[in-house]
């Protein structure tokens, strides 16, 4: 079975196009704004996991064991 692997240093939008489940777990954990039209498409561009937890003010650790619980090794 391959292992899911999530880089927390690249984009929202690398990681979002190569894995689409990734987004919808964003979206569950409070990155709300990755559902709006066009947002992974602009500011996904240039924002990381990381950047956006802190603009969100919401615990890394969280975001990182909510992956996990889904199945992820994250890269940090």
């Amino acid at each position: 079975m391959n292992e899911k692997v999530i880089d927390f240093n690249k984009t929202i939008y690398e990681l979002c196009s190569s894995d689409q489940s990734i987004s919808r777990i964003l979206a569950e954990i409070g990155f709300t704004d990755i559902l709006k039209l066009g947002m992974i498409n602009t500011v996904g561009r240039f924002m990381t996991i990381p950047k956006g937890a802190s603009l969100k003010k919401l615990d890394l650790n969280m975001v990182i064991q909510a992956f996990k619980e889904q199945g992820y090794v994250v890269i940090t």
